[in-house]
């Protein structure tokens, strides 16, 4: 009995330690106040007067690993939510900031190509959540984006955007020409806000275009949500890009496949979330859609609008992790 009893010990212990465990989200939330580079000229004439006469735009592709693999983070920089001109052979300057540091830490400074985007790689960095802070040098204009280290078996939440958080599939649009603020389904982010305060990783994927990011980070902002993480399209161009199904399709499946994400809730709203989710293998039972497909396809229905869901499904989900 008693060697019974030491296996059963040591078969429980063995279990605590596989169990993920929550990362530090509070340095991502809470950076200290960032020394900016000298300003200096631009190198090109007619960037001098791009950004002299129009706002910028610049977005971040925030990032997920696994713990032990290194990251590289890419950013883009152009001006004006319209025209979007790529800043094109400028120098900017990269910042990061996560659990146990305290102070920004720079790591380097690079020249964006002709799409006036920049790679920055990271190297290996301990589990958790970091910000990174990029700062254009001919003008100061930065922008912050986000790298996440997960332990392989880390638990998420998968949220689609537009038409799920949003009342619409549309409303982003009239964010992005100052329409208006989109407006969330009820209880959606009391439903967001749960998932993070139980501890699952979310996952923010849309088939935006990366040209709208900064609105959508803006908005999180209004509705006291994480921005992170928050993965658009990056090769649509257009206003509805064609590739949404493998868009979201081969993201899920790096995350699941490289990254070792468990993904135990999806939700969504469009016959083609329903389609990407089943084809990264998302299970049926656990994805939730809400809207005029709800319950499609053999998914789960959200009725109407979060309410009813928060206070039947959400509430009752375990914690995430210890």
């Amino acid at each position: 009995m008693r060697l019974l009893a030491c296996c059963v010990l040591l078969a429980a212990t063995a279990t605590s330690y596989a169990q993920p465990q929550c990362p530090d989200m509070n340095a991502a939330l809470n950076p200290p106040a960032l020394t900016k580079p000298a300003k200096k000229s631009f190198r090109h004439f007619g960037n001098r007067i791009l950004a002299k006469f129009y706002k910028p735009w610049h977005m971040v592709h925030d990032e997920m690993v696994r713990a032990g693999q290194a990251a590289t983070v890419t950013a883009k920089f152009d001006y004006d939510a319209v025209l979007h001109k790529d800043l094109e052979d400028e120098t900017v300057h990269a910042y990061l900031f996560g659990p146990g540091m305290q102070q920004w830490q720079a790591i380097g400074s690079y020249r964006t190509d002709s799409d006036g985007k920049i790679r920055v790689p990271v190297g290996v960095r301990p589990v958790g959540e970091y910000r990174l802070r990029f700062v254009v040098e001919g003008d100061l204009s930065q922008v912050d984006g986000y790298l996440s280290v997960v332990e392989a078996g880390r638990k998420a939440v998968l949220f689609d955007i537009d038409g799920t958080l949003t009342i619409n599939d549309f409303e982003a649009y009239a964010d992005y020409v100052g329409v208006k603020t989109a407006q969330a389904y009820y209880y959606a982010p009391e439903t967001v806000r749960a998932y993070r305060d139980k501890g699952y990783q979310l996952v923010f994927l849309t088939a935006r275009p990366y040209w709208v990011t900064k609105d959508g980070r803006e908005w999180f902002v209004t509705q006291n949500l994480p921005q992170w993480h928050y993965r658009s399209n990056p090769y649509g161009d257009g206003p509805i890009p064609p590739n949404t199904v493998a868009h979201k399709q081969g993201y899920i499946q790096y995350l699941r496949e490289h990254v070792g994400l468990d993904i135990v809730r999806a939700y969504g709203n469009a016959s083609t979330d329903i389609e990407a989710y089943a084809g990264a293998g998302l299970p049926k039972a656990e994805t939730w859609i809400i809207g005029k497909n709800a319950g499609n396809n053999g998914t789960q229905a959200v009725s109407g609008d979060y309410s009813y869901h928060f206070s039947t499904v959400v509430q009752n989900t375990p914690a995430a992790c210890p």
